[in-house]
């Protein structure tokens, strides 16, 4: 994986994951705090990345991170955008739903033109939208951690990707601990 361009600077990380059939909120709220179920293990690593401080000067924080959804009904967002919950039945839960959404949404466009200011770029996303994500050439070389199947492992290591494979809903204990350790080496 690349090093950071600017060793000094904060270390900005990039969060993507999908939308989930949980709604936590029956009225307007953030992104975060609307999708529960799947979603909550994301939300827990990208709590633990924020909430992180540096080993030497605990008064510094490890990272800054933001975080986006791509969701059935908004396309791709960061997860501070408000929004409304939708029909479960609604959700993308197929290769049909995630294209049907694209072509409505365009959510590679946003995912390709947001990403390239980050450091590293941490997916966790169902099978299908990461194919469609490899083939739109979506995401930068050597700056992304891939949390995804292992038909795409070789793939993720010719682009320089860390390459984890899916365990838990979407991200897994283990992978988040090397998640977390990736972020604090590049970051101290």
């Amino acid at each position: 994986m690349m090093a950071k361009p600017y060793p000094n600077a904060p270390t900005l990380v990039l969060v993507i994951t999908n939308d989930s059939t949980v709604f936590l909120k029956k009225g307007v709220s953030s992104a975060f705090d609307m999708f529960g179920g799947r979603c909550t293990e994301v939300k827990k690593l990208v709590a633990r990345l924020d909430t992180a401080s540096k080993t030497e000067d605990t008064t510094k924080k490890l990272c800054e991170v933001s975080f986006g959804i791509i969701t059935s009904k908004y396309g791709y967002i960061p997860a501070d955008y408000t929004v409304m919950p939708y029909p479960a039945e609604e959700v993308m839960d197929s290769p049909e739903d995630y294209e049907a959404v694209q072509r409505k949404k365009d959510f590679l466009g946003k995912i390709d033109y947001t990403s390239k200011l980050f450091d590293r770029i941490i997916v966790c996303v169902p099978k299908h939208v990461m194919k469609m994500i490899l083939d739109a050439n979506a995401l930068p070389n050597g700056r992304v951690i891939a949390v995804t199947s292992p038909d795409f492992k070789e793939e993720c290591e010719k682009r320089d990707w860390l390459f984890l494979e899916r365990r838990g809903a979407r991200v897994g204990d283990t992978n988040a601990d090397i998640i977390f350790e990736e972020i604090r080496k590049i970051s101290e």
